[in-house]
């Protein structure tokens, strides 16, 4: 049975994509059979991993309008054992046409469990906004990582998220429980840098990941070559790290 896992926060540009490629091929390198559900209208996660939407004739899309079959909108990547589920533009009006649904709150529940038994780990790239696909996605949700970008406005918006997950906890989902926090773009020779980290981890003690995403070119590079930073450049720093985050997902799921 897959633990399913959503990658939120509302803030944009925290890492949350870049998290979830890279995340999602270091858990498929440890023998993990692992699917990626790219929710956000962007499509960066389905891209960043060299799919061409444009010859998507299937996507989370049509299994949300259309209710197409979630095994066909899932296509294989370069990574052996990585799965994704891509998005397309179309999804921003998916909103509007769900709201008509009964249950339009775990409709993509529905398409997630008709798959989850064929995946170790099932990973949730959401839309930056708390809009009503994240709501899907964080009730379909075993549990949340949140990313946390080391830079000044880092715990902006947070408690907004927070109190989402809590409203959903109350309503839709009783079992959602905080997977854990990342601190994404770290550099460690910035003062700020370590400032954020220490604010965040006094906030959230142990809930905070052992593992830091470290600030890395590489890593910014590889999503224009369809690839993850493990293809692209196995031996640098980003790729070491989510090797890193996923062994410690995989610890702490035993």
């Amino acid at each position: 049975m897959g633990k399913i896992i959503a990658l939120a926060n509302q803030k944009g540009g925290v890492g949350k994509t870049t998290t979830t490629i890279n995340l999602g091929a270091s858990l498929a390198a440890l023998d993990k059979k692992t699917l990626i559900i790219d929710a956000d209208p962007q499509a960066n996660a389905s891209s960043g991993l060299g799919i061409d939407i444009r010859q998507i004739t299937n996507s989370i899309y049509e299994c949300i309008v259309d209710n197409a079959n979630a095994s066909d909108a899932i296509v294989k990547t370069d990574v052996p054992n990585l799965f994704i589920m891509p998005s397309h533009i179309n999804l921003v009006g998916a909103e509007i046409e769900m709201l008509n649904l009964d249950d339009r709150e775990k409709v993509v529940k529905g398409i997630i469990d008709s798959v989850k038994d064929k995946y170790d780990f099932i990973l949730i790239d959401c839309s930056p906004s708390l809009g009503l696909i994240t709501v899907n996605a964080l009730t379909a949700a075993d549990s949340v990582i949140i990313p946390v970008q080391c830079e000044y406005f880092a715990l902006e918006g947070i408690s907004k998220l927070l109190n989402t997950i809590k409203i959903i906890k109350s309503k839709l989902n009783p079992s959602l429980e905080i997977e854990g926090f990342l601190l994404t773009m770290y550099d460690s020779r910035l003062r700020l840098a370590n400032q954020i980290y220490q604010e965040v981890k006094g906030h959230f003690g142990k809930m905070v990941f052992e593992t830091t995403i470290q600030r890395n070119v590489k890593i910014s590079e590889a999503p224009s070559y369809g690839q993850p930073i493990l293809l692209y450049d196995p031996e640098s720093k980003g790729s070491a790290n989510h090797m890193q985050l996923a062994d410690e997902i995989i610890k702490k799921n035993k």
